[in-house]
Formats: structure tokens, sequence, C-alpha cells
């Protein structure tokens, strides 16, 4: 035992006492609490915060179910990948190696949640002028009963695995399903890549190049070709069964009559159009008989409108395929069904065509067809039906759509780059849907399709015409957009299933590798480029808010037009009228004084028709205002092109889409966002907002381009709402407001204290310049503004000065807070407005002393790197990126010695146009 303890010897002492048992506790304790919790995109709402959001949601969900409102809420949010951010595909292009591959695995999440029982639908997209590949589309569809379309998911075949089908496959895939709907197989026709097209293009290549390596400069022809002689063209690329269905007539027949037919060519052969499309797109169809326009079969959609009857039970559909196939012999059998019970009891079924009536017990399509019997739902093949057609006869019995199942190579929907890297490593098994007109014979060959591919074990992806729009089938897409993945996220009923669609779809993207922002080569922050569209209206068009009730669309466009906060704090980067969403007053000079007879003559209407104003009158009276400086109908803030447009089905939807929204990259932001248009329509639902059309003239993008002005607007809608009874929180935006607006730096001196912020600017569209790809026309995207706020000024002693000129401080209501906006070059592109004008930075901001004629101090604010550091790659996370915009911003810099004195901010005179603004490239 020790006989001291001392930590020096000159202090020690003998130790005394007794011994007992120690008993000792020790206890730490550390706790960091944030002094200020900032706005932040990371976590916008504290817990309080947001169930004040959900108590608000629920609010509003009460006074739309009481006010009958039937309002539901869609949308297209847009994703890019976190990974290679500096891929084309995530910047620029539409389609790349990657995108698809993401989107399938996105789609396969989103399936498994709201999609159980539904089917997958991989069709074709968009296709833009100028793009060499149509953009595809991945659907779910699932039924709106919840009773199952697709029983066995096993079944589809995942892109990204790698398959080995061959045409032999597809062969006898197609004669199956020919069995299954009671057709006969001799009509099925091969179809061969066009031998004569591509003997000619061989002969048009160079003598000294190979067909294997052609170095033609069109890299997809480049890609083709080799892709053609690799395979031979001998070679069957797939098969066709011409495939039609006929209304049913008659009561006891309640399904479809597939009917089938020959088609007869000058060829010995189908050859398909060159190209590299799906086979159902490239089908010689203008070779087929020709047809007088009287007696052409042309597809009539349902109207939206049209009542509809309960589809056919699941059940039914799925027995009337689902039989043990026999031999041609006979033997093998099929299962007998014991009378009685359901389907799960082995009870009697109603086979294709059938009712559950006297049909029951008939033999199937399939057995029929085995035996050599005429099936009791089809009529039989006349020798009138098969017969050629005479010399200039109308040939109006050949059947014209077609059912095709090819083996293809995925990735060549991913453009020629990615076939050329990554392609000749699969082969997928795809069946091509024909277009059909009632969305009950679109299931009815679903189920044959699922039947054939289960009694084969073949793993398959549907691929063609989607189904028709019926409001019995739910949709949901993921679609490519030019650098982005779009979702086009089926319709919520009411706040909690939007509030579910929303967070599920951003974790879902998350756990994909998929972002909802991005950040530019200086470490901007920014959303992902593709915007966040919101579509409103009713589960059906009758229902639509916006047809039963058009002062509810008349109040927000007149609101949105008094309130420029709305059209800017949630937009994207692009602005002004040649952006993707242009204001009404961005369009033409006179657009106002047309929109206030518009608006009027909707509040006339209303008055003249009362609860039977005609849908269509609707769509006339605005359609022609809410357009672009072009004419464009679907590049407008508000688009009514699916509202009821006489001009199609597709249009005569009932639902209004707004664009200038920009994706948040929290969901719970987005959500914010949603509830206050959900508080709007309950609001003007109520009560129409009649109020004067502003003529903001320059002021629209002189003082609402700044971030001040902008907030303080949206401080009155707040209030607005608040006095109409929604309680709505400033707070909940502030994290908006700091993503839009992000802070620059800032600096204090003497009291003073000088804040800057990036404001908006919109870019100019120049005139048109020859490319090597023909005419183009840039945006000069060379110009930024930044927003200058100081507090704490005495306006007749200080100035604020950027590069040296007086900026025209504008009060803002609060004693010694002025704002400014400065308008500046940042670089210089070859085709930019004034291209004689060079780069403004760095920006040098003094606080000057007109009294004692010196600077107070002040900063630096660089475009690029100080250094001439030049970034080669985007940010690869936030941190990155804070710390590149953090190195543009310096508290020094600012002007040293007695300086040349302009007049205190006082005396500064503005510009007559835009008061709020210095522009730097004019010298006046």
């Amino acid at each position: 035992m020790p006989l001291a303890c001392t930590p020096t010897p000159s202090s020690a002492a003998p130790i005394e006492g007794g011994v007992d048992e120690c008993e000792v506790e020790f206890a730490h304790h550390m706790q960091v609490t944030r002094i200020y919790e900032s706005p932040r995109v990371t976590l916008p709402y504290t817990d309080e915060q947001w169930a004040d959001v959900m108590a608000l949601g629920a609010k509003v969900d009460q006074e739309l179910v009481a006010g009958d409102v039937r309002l539901t809420m869609g949308g297209e949010p847009t994703f890019v990948a976190v990974n290679d951010r500096d891929a084309a595909e995530w910047n620029t292009d539409a389609l790349g190696p990657t995108k698809r591959g993401l989107a399938s695995e996105l789609v396969h999440k989103l399936r498994d949640e709201y999609g159980q029982g539904g089917f997958l639908h991989f069709g074709q997209g968009k296709w833009y002028p100028g793009e060499q590949l149509p953009r595809w589309a991945l659907s779910i569809c699932w039924r709106a009963d919840g009773q199952p379309i697709w029983h066995d998911p096993s079944l589809f075949a995942d892109e990204r695995e790698p398959h080995a089908y061959t045409a032999e496959d597809s062969q006898r895939f197609i004669q199956t399903l020919s069995r299954k709907l009671g057709l006969s197989d001799r009509f099925i026709e091969p179809g061969y890549e066009d031998t004569w097209y591509y003997l000619w293009r061989e002969r048009r290549l160079p003598v000294n190049v190979d067909p294997f390596d052609s170095k033609l400069d069109d890299e997809m022809e480049r890609i083709r070709l080799r892709r053609v002689f690799t395979q031979g063209l001998d070679t069957v690329v797939g098969y066709v069964l011409p495939l039609q269905c006929n209304p049913p007539v008659g009561p006891g027949l309640a399904g479809p009559l597939w009917t089938t037919g020959p088609w007869f060519f000058r060829d010995e052969r189908m050859y398909l159009f060159p190209g590299d499309s799906p086979m159902g797109y490239r089908l010689p169809l203008d070779s087929l008989p020709w047809v007088s326009k009287a007696d052409y079969p042309y597809l009539i959609e349902q109207d939206p409108y049209a009542a509809r009857d309960a589809l056919p039970q699941a059940t039914t559909l799925r027995a009337q395929y689902n039989t043990v196939q026999a031999g041609p012999d006979g033997a093998g059998g099929y299962a007998a069904h014991t009378t009685g019970g359901g389907f799960a009891e082995g009870g009697v079924v109603a086979v294709q065509g059938q009712g559950h009536g006297s049909g029951a017990g008939r033999p199937s399509a399939e057995q029929a067809n085995w035996r050599g019997e005429i099936q009791p739902s089809h009529a039989p093949l006349s020798t009138d039906a098969t017969r050629a057609p005479q010399r200039q006869e109308s040939a109006h019995w050949i059947t014209r759509t077609a059912l095709c199942v090819e083996v293809r190579d995925p990735m060549r929907a991913n453009g020629p780059k990615a076939e050329a890297e990554h392609g000749g490593k699969s082969g997928v098994l795809y069946v091509f849907m024909p277009p059909l007109a009632r969305l009950e014979d679109y299931l009815d060959l679903v189920a044959a399709v699922e039947a054939t591919a289960a009694e084969l074990r073949m793993k398959i992806v549907l691929e063609g015409y989607p189904p028709p729009r019926d409001p019995r089938l739910k949709l949901l897409q993921v679609t490519p957009d030019p650098g982005v993945i779009e979702v086009n996220i089926h319709p919520a009923h009411n706040w909690g299933e939007l509030v579910q669609h929303t967070e599920f779809l951003y974790q879902a993207a998350f756990e994909t590798r998929l972002s909802a922002e991005k950040f530019m080569t200086d470490g901007r922050h920014t959303g992902t480029g593709g915007g966040n569209h919101f579509v409103l209206g009713g589960a059906t068009p009758s229902d639509s808010p916006f047809l039963r009730k058009p002062e509810l669309l008349a109040s927000l466009i007149l609101y949105w037009h008094n309130h420029p906060s709305l059209s800017y704090l949630f937009s994207g980067m692009f602005v002004g009228p040649t952006s993707q969403a242009p204001r009404v007053d961005e369009a033409r000079n006179d657009q106002l004084y047309e929109l206030e007879i518009a608006l009027h003559e909707v509040y006339a209407n209303r008055e003249r028709f009362g609860t039977d104003m005609p849908p269509w009158l609707v769509d006339r009276t605005l359609r022609n205002i809410l357009v672009d400086v072009t004419g464009n109908t679907h590049r407008s803030e508000f688009c009514i092109d699916k509202l009821y447009s006489p001009d199609s089905s597709t249009g005569r939807l009932g639902l209004l889409e707004l664009r200038a929204f920009e994706m948040p990259p929290h969901a719970r932001m987005s959500l914010a966002q949603q509830l206050l248009l959900r508080a709007l329509v309950a609001r003007f639902w109520k009560e129409p907002y009649r109020a004067p059309v502003t003529r903001w003239g320059t002021e629209l993008h002189d003082r609402f381009l700044l971030p001040t002005f902008i907030q303080m607007d949206f401080a009155d809608i707040m209030a607005e709402m608040r006095q109409a009874g929604y309680a709505f929180d400033d707070a909940w935006f502030a994290p908006h407001f700091e993503f839009r607006f992000p802070l620059v730096g800032e600096v204090k001196s003497m009291g003073i204290e000088l804040t800057l912020r990036n404001a908006l600017e919109p870019w100019h569209v120049m005139g048109e310049e020859g490319s090597s790809g023909g005419t183009v026309r840039y945006v000069d995207s060379s110009l930024e503004r930044i927003e200058v706020r100081v507090t704490g000024l005495n306006e007749s002693r200080y100035v604020i000065t950027c590069n040296g000129r007086a900026l025209p401080m504008q009060s803002t209501g609060t004693t010694g807070e002025f704002v400014a906006g400065v308008r500046y070059k940042a670089w210089n592109p070859p085709s930019s407005l004034h291209p004689s004008i060079g780069v403004h930075a760095p920006l040098t901001f003094d606080i000057v002393d007109t009294w004692m004629k010196r600077s107070l101090g002040g900063c630096q604010y660089h475009v690029a790197h100080p250094g001439g550091l030049n970034y080669e790659s985007f940010p690869v996370n936030s941190y990155e990126a804070e710390s590149r915009r953090l190195s543009r911003f310096t508290r020094m810099g600012h002007t040293p010695g007695l300086m040349s004195v302009p007049p205190a901010s006082i005396d500064v005179p503005g510009s007559r146009e835009f008061p709020f603004t210095l522009d730097l490239r004019r010298q006046l």
C-alpha cells in the first residue's frame, strides 16, 4: 500500500484513515446545441413544424370534401443520378447507357408499392425533332378496383439481367399465343431486315472500308450496319401475328372476338423498315393491300366522358386462358373443372367470349383450335376473308393491326453509343402489343400473354401500344427527359395519399442512387433542372373542379399574375419569356389586355350557362391566352393542353398543369408547396378571386427578380391565407427561399451590414445561327444578377459602390434598410448579347463614406475560383459544393485610400426603366 500520494515530494503527507469498501461513481455529460437553427434543405422542418403542416393539410382536406371539390393531385418530379454527374445523359441528353437501367430499378420499387397485381409496359415515349431515337416510357398499370391483372411478377424480364432467348423462342411463343386466342397460326409472318436496302447501302460505302467498320459520320447508321451484317440478312428478326379485336355481339358473348388473316406483299418476304425501333413500329403497313378512306378501319378511342361498365372479373380473364395444354392428338387432356364453386375451388368459369350462363362448360378457344373446331366465340374465316384483293379493289377485310414477338438487345433503346460499348450481351424476349380501343380487350390480351409466358416459362417484356386511357386503370410512368429521369406519379385523392406518394417516391429514388438536386461547377446548389410540375384535376373529366367551376381556374391565373413571387420563388434557373413556363405578361405586350377580356368572358359565360357551361368553352376562352411568345400552349405557366381540348381524347382529361416549379431537394419541401396549392383551391372554390389585373411593366424584371421583394410579396400571400382561415407560417417556406436565393456572403463595418444573395436573371434566346447540325438558336446565360441588401445605412452620408459605380439603393420601407440589384456579365461566350463587352468579374463592393472620402470596408465576389483554378468536374457532394461557393467570396479587396467620391445614396439617380438595378454593361 502506498504510504503517501502527492504530485510533488514537497507536499507529501502520510495517508491516514481506515480501510473500507470503495464505492465511486463517475459521470460525464456532453451536449451540443444549435444556438440558431438556420433554414436548410437537409432538415427543412422541426417535428413541431411538420405536425402543424400535417394538421393544416387535414383541415384543408375537410374543406375540400365539404365543398365537394373532388380534387386530385399528381405530378412530374424529376431525378438525376448520384454517380457520374458529368455524363451527358445527366446534363443534356435524353438517352444514355445507364438511364434506362436506373429507371427500371425505380419502376420495380414503385410497382412493389403501388402496382401489386398490375403489369409493366415498356413502350415508346415522346419523339422530338432532331432526336435520332424516340424516348421510352416505362409504365405500371393496375386496376382501380384492386383486382389483379398480372398474377406472376417473376414472368417480367429484368433488362438489367442477361438473357439468351433466340428467334426460335419468339416463334414458339407467338404460336402458343395464337392457340391461346383460338386462332390459326398459319398467318404468322416472319420479319426480315430489308435486304435490298442494306445491299444498296453497302454499295454506297467507300471502296476502302468494311461494312462491319464503315467509318460513317452518322454513329447510329454505323452501328446499325454493323449489327445487321453481323446477324445476317437472312436472319429472322421476329414474328408477326395479324390480330384484330371486334366488339362482342349478342348477349351471350361477353368477351372480345379475336380475328386474324393473311397479309399480302409484293415481295416473297415481309421486309421491315430500316431502323432501330421495336419491330412493331417498323412493319411495312403501307405495303398492305390498298383500302379506301371510307373503308379504312380507323381506331376510335372512347370519349373520356363516356360511361364505363365494371371491368370483367380477374378470375374470369385468367381462367379462360389458364389451361393445361394438351398435344395435338389430345394426349394429356385438360384439367376438368368441377361443377359449382368459384375459381379457387375448381368451379366452372367462363371461357373466352362466353358469359357465366349457357356458355359455361364449352371447350376453351385453345381446345377448339387443337381439335380443328371453330370456337364458338369466333366467326369462321370465310374464303372472302382470306382471299387476295383484285386490282383497284378496296381491301376492307384485311387485318391491319398486329402483335409482334422478337428477341432484341435491350441496349438498343439507350442509343448508339451505349449499344456500341455495352451491346450484344443479352437477348430479351419482347411482346409488342397492338393498338386497341377498349380497355376490356387489352386486359383480355394481357391475360393471354401471361398464360403463354407461364406455360412456356419464358420471361418477357411488354412493349408497343399502351392500354387506352381509362379511369378504371391507374397509370404510373417513368420516362427520360434531357438530363433527368421523370416520374409521372399517379394522382392522389387526399392529403394523406399525397404525403405517402411524395415521401415514398423520394425514398425509392434515394435507394436507387437517384437524387433530387444538382451542383453546378461553381458550387451553386440547384434542382435537377427538369422541373417538378404539378397536375391538378379530378378522378374523371366530369369530376374536374376546373370544368365544374371555371372561375376557380380564372382565380388561380389572376392570383398568380398579381403575386409574382408565386412564379419565381419555386422556379428553376431559367426564367423569362423564352423559358419553359413563362408568365402571361412575359408573352406579348398586349397579352394582359386580352387576359382581362378572357377572364370577363369566363364569368359572363358562367352566369349565362350556370352549371351547364360547356367544358370546351373554358378551353377556347383561355387557350390562346396561356401561350409563350411563339404561341406554344405547352410552354406556359398554366398549361391547359389536357383540360378540355376538342382536338383529341387525351386532351379532354380535365387536368391543369402548373409548370413553374423546380424540383426541391427534400420531399417535405415539395409537400409544403402542394399544401399551398390545395389551400388556394379550397379558398377560391368558396370565394373566387376578383381584383384588377396589375400592369407590372418593367417592374416585373426589376423589383421582382430580387430576393427581398419576392420575400415581401410572399409574406403578403401568407398573411392573406391566414386571414382566410389557413394557418400558414412564413417559416415553412424559409428553406425554399434559402434554396432559391442562397446567401453569397456578408460583411459588417461601422454598424452597417452588407449582404449579397444570388438573384434571378432571365436568359434570352439569340438569333438563328448555322451549325453542323442545322440551324440553332443559343440561349445567352452569360448575364447574372446579384442582390445587395444593406441595413443601418445613413443614405445622406454613405453610398454602396460596385466596381466603382454607385448603386441606386431603394428603401424596403424599414428605416436604414436598402436594396439594389447588380446586373453583370459573368463570362463571355461566342454567342451572346453585346460580345464586345468584357467580363465584369470580380465584383468589388465598397461601403463608401462620402464625408470622409474613403471606403469603410467591403468585399469581393468572384464567378470562378479567385486563384484561377479550373474545375474539371461537378462537385461530388454538398460539402465540396459549399467549399467552392465559399472560395468565391472574400471579405477583403475593398478600395484603399482616398476615393473619388460618388454622391450619397439619397442623390444617386436610378434608371427610369429599371430603378432597382445597376447594369454594369450600360455606361450612360
